[in-house]
């Protein structure tokens, strides 16, 4: 006890004491802006000129914004519904679900013209669009972690319980499996299939590379609209619901 009464006292701070007076700070001139470089300016004039052009590109027209809001948004179920169906297109097989998080992106989509700033701000990472094959164990957590915050998986429909829990798990318009031996293909961003956003059940399961960034995947998908003659809707279709 004696000892531990030493150390507390020999680590407590003793009082503050002035016992001399600080000499004054003599204030320094601050040094002048270096002049600009026309050299420079004229070597990076046309890489500057051609981002921006490529920037405020516009890809689409939103006549409603789409934001993030907690449980099932629009914007949430515009960019699962576009990973599953880019993600089946490289791969040439179905894809059951498409997975993303509020987490996962960093905004919507304005009303009014979509530019390839847009998405930029939207998904400014380098994450590329992954499949992975996933047991029903690992669904079942899928599902357990998203009926926390209500968020909706593509392609998929569910309820949640009075306790918080799924129910009523219906993938593609049928009762979900869990029969260990049923995989179902996901696709998701290489940051949550890497167990991003707390998704830690995805990492032990191989990904399976579409090398497409998500970013693309989503200025692809605006484009399609366009050439089609359509706006950029998504809306809210009761993927979840709450008993």
């Amino acid at each position: 006890m004696l000892g531990l009464l030493a150390l507390a006292t020999a680590c407590q701070r003793a009082p503050y004491r002035a016992t001399a007076r600080l000499a004054p700070v003599t204030a320094r001139p601050v040094a002048r802006p270096l002049p600009d470089d026309p050299a420079a300016a004229a070597l990076i004039a046309p890489y500057h000129d051609k981002v921006t052009a490529q920037m405020t590109e516009v890809l689409g027209t939103a006549p409603a914004a789409l934001v993030k809001n907690p449980g099932e948004s629009g914007l949430i179920n515009f960019v699962g519904d576009l990973q599953r169906e880019r993600a089946a297109a490289v791969l040439g097989q179905p894809v059951a679900l498409g997975v993303i998080t509020n987490g996962a992106m960093r905004a919507g989509f304005p009303a009014g013209a979509i530019t390839l700033g847009s998405v930029f701000e939207m998904m400014p990472f380098e994450n590329e669009l992954v499949v992975v094959e996933a047991p029903g164990e690992v669904v079942r957590q899928l599902f357990t972690a998203f009926a926390r915050s209500k968020t909706p998986v593509a392609g998929a429909t569910y309820a949640v319980s009075f306790d918080g829990m799924p129910a009523d798990i219906r993938i593609g318009g049928q009762p979900f499996d869990p029969n260990q031996d049923r995989l179902y293909a996901i696709a998701l961003s290489d940051y949550l299939a890497s167990g991003g956003d707390y998704l830690d059940f995805f990492k032990p399961l191989p990904q399976r590379h579409t090398g497409v960034l998500l970013r693309t995947a989503i200025a692809d998908q605006v484009r399609a609209f366009t050439k089609a003659g359509k706006p950029v809707t998504a809306t809210v279709e009761g993927r979840v619901r709450v008993q």
